[in-house]
């Protein structure tokens, strides 16, 4: 596992978002990623996982990518591969990105089990008093109670540079865009990007649907595969 980069910008804001319940993180990031003047300077290469990439609107989408925004001096980390049992290495590799352009801050983007209430509620949590200001007065609530699992929780121990994470509550597995256009929602506060999120809700549809489509294939292959190594082995 290492980070390729084309660019290396000084001082952004690192945010990051990860397939985990509701598909939220991938969902966001991809949503900042098209509605930002994003370009691609590098990604995270994993050996560890079966090749495969996703092909949307003619241009590969890589399992892991880093955007990067000029005007917000804003770096995105999107990725849509199932990184499960590789949250240390990744944690790892997200503080080199770091370390390697000096950034300010690294945003968690999580999506958390519901309460069953039809708007789903956004909360934050953070290791910088500065950044828990900011929060505070973007009127934003605290977690206060709660188990962090993943990259986001292997982050969160660190505490150079500050990390903070926006949690979202999803009331299912599969992808879910009303939760992810919160997050927007809030990143927009508390990074005053002046974005749109309400078109979100449409836009995230063909995403979903793309998504889908890509763990689908994804989890035939590797059925595929365990398939072909029983075979080796009888």
């Amino acid at each position: 596992m290492k980070i390729v980069l084309t660019k290396e910008p000084k001082n952004p804001i690192i945010v990051e978002g990860f397939p985990g319940f509701g598909l939220v993180g991938s969902i966001s990031t991809e949503f900042l990623v098209n509605n930002l003047k994003t370009e691609q300077i590098g990604s995270i290469k994993i050996e560890e996982v079966s090749p495969m990439i996703a092909i949307h609107s003619g241009e590969v989408v890589e399992p892991i990518g880093i955007y990067y925004d000029k005007r917000f001096n804003l770096v995105i980390v999107h990725a849509i591969t199932n990184v499960q049992g590789m949250e240390w290495e990744i944690k790892k590799n997200l503080l080199e990105l770091a370390e390697r352009l000096k950034a300010k801050e690294i945003i968690c983007i999580e999506g958390i089990l519901g309460s069953g209430e039809s708007e789903p509620r956004s909360f934050y949590f953070t290791n910088s008093s500065s950044s828990d200001k900011k929060f505070t007065d973007s009127k934003i609530p605290k977690l206060s109670e709660g188990i962090v699992v993943g990259v986001t929780g292997a982050l969160l121990l660190e505490k150079n540079p500050p990390v903070s994470s926006i949690f979202v509550e999803t009331h299912s597995a599969m992808p879910d865009s009303k939760a992810a256009a919160k997050v927007i929602e809030v990143i927009d506060k508390y990074l005053k990007l002046d974005i749109d999120y309400v078109p979100l809700l449409k836009q995230a549809e063909v995403f979903e649907k793309k998504l889908k489509k890509f763990m689908q294939q994804k989890s035939e292959l590797a059925g595929e595969q365990d398939k072909k190594k029983m075979s080796y082995i009888s």
